[in-house]
């Protein structure tokens, strides 16, 4: 039997979710998200789902706990109507940095939504780019994750780049920069960095040559801006000529505005995993790509039943 696929979207991110249904050439899903008088979220799903292939795109972002009420309840309205299965597509995974305990009496966040999403009644998820690879074992459920790489190392191909160096900020991206570099066929730089508390950061030291070379600054996301902008301070004194910041996920909060209109960086690199909502205007460093047909492709494998491990490269 030929299952019929059908997309809804909350409200964190239909712009998105618009590409992605242009993508697969069909339309986005008739739901109703409102609110009840004390803030609480009604959905109503306003088509017949019955023995269809769900997918519903929801990233968890600001407001993060809004959204990710958001989808817990769409996934539970949509379970209720007999559908065949119920993919989450979450672009951007919030609650990913706690991903384990560093401390005494701290939460495993990341284990938390993810029962959460399954509690809920979703069979599988789809996501990119995770603050960490073994979220993925914190999911009872398969879980398809993606990588942006394609749609970044694209871009950065068709730059005129001097001799580049890939940066990674803090010794937990090493294994995603040393990737970025391979397939760029440039050097490899770390920096060594030894963390204050939450959202503070303090530069110790950069393991390897960027003088006179151009310089990609490598994360999986942009939070306050505090890592990214001292490291690019700290290797433009070294003698970097060029320097450019690439993320996935573009959370910008707090001062990462100012602090990058006044950083050394010349260029940030983002993906749409997460809205900018104008934040691209106040700074006009921001170059925002689309991760859409990669989304949307993915959707299409897993639909049709194919392997997703092509889009990996």
């Amino acid at each position: 039997m030929k299952r019929t696929l059908k997309l809804f979207a909350g409200n964190s991110n239909p712009a998105l979710a618009q590409e992605i249904c242009d993508y697969l050439a069909v339309p986005i899903g008739q739901v109703k998200v409102s609110r009840f008088s004390d803030g609480e979220i009604m959905v109503k799903i306003e088509e017949n789902i019955r023995g269809m292939d769900i997918f519903v795109v929801q990233s968890t972002s600001d407001p993060v706990n809004v959204n990710l009420m958001e989808l817990l309840i769409m996934i539970d309205a949509i379970k209720r109507a007999s559908p065949y299965r119920i993919t989450a597509v979450i672009p951007y995974y919030g609650y990913a940095r706690q991903d384990r305990k560093d401390e005494p009496r701290v939460p495993i966040t990341a284990k938390l939504v993810a029962d959460l999403i399954t509690t809920a009644g979703a069979h599988r998820v789809l996501t990119m780019d995770l603050h960490a690879g073994q979220i993925q074992g914190f999911f009872n459920i398969p879980v398809d994750h993606l990588y942006a790489a394609p749609v970044l190392l694209d871009y950065f191909r068709k730059l005129d780049l001097k001799e580049l160096v890939v940066v990674s900020p803090d010794a937990g991206g090493v294994e995603r920069a040393r990737a970025f570099a391979k397939r760029l066929r440039a050097n490899l730089a770390i920096i060594d960095k030894r963390r204050e508390g939450p959202n503070r950061a303090k530069l110790m030291n950069i393991i390897g040559e960027v003088e006179g070379r151009d310089v990609l600054l490598l994360d999986d996301m942009i939070d306050t801006g505090g890592t990214i902008v001292q490291g690019a301070g700290a290797i433009k004194e070294k003698g970097a000529l060029r320097i450019l910041a690439g993320c996935t996920h573009p959370i910008l909060s707090g001062p990462a505005l100012q602090r990058l209109n006044e950083s050394q960086i010349d260029e940030v690199v983002a993906t749409n995993t997460i809205p900018l909502n104008g934040k691209e205007g106040v700074c006009k460093k921001i170059k925002v790509l689309s991760v859409g047909s990669l989304l949307g492709e993915a959707v299409k494998r897993i639909h049709h039943e194919q392997s997703l491990s092509t889009l990996f490269v």
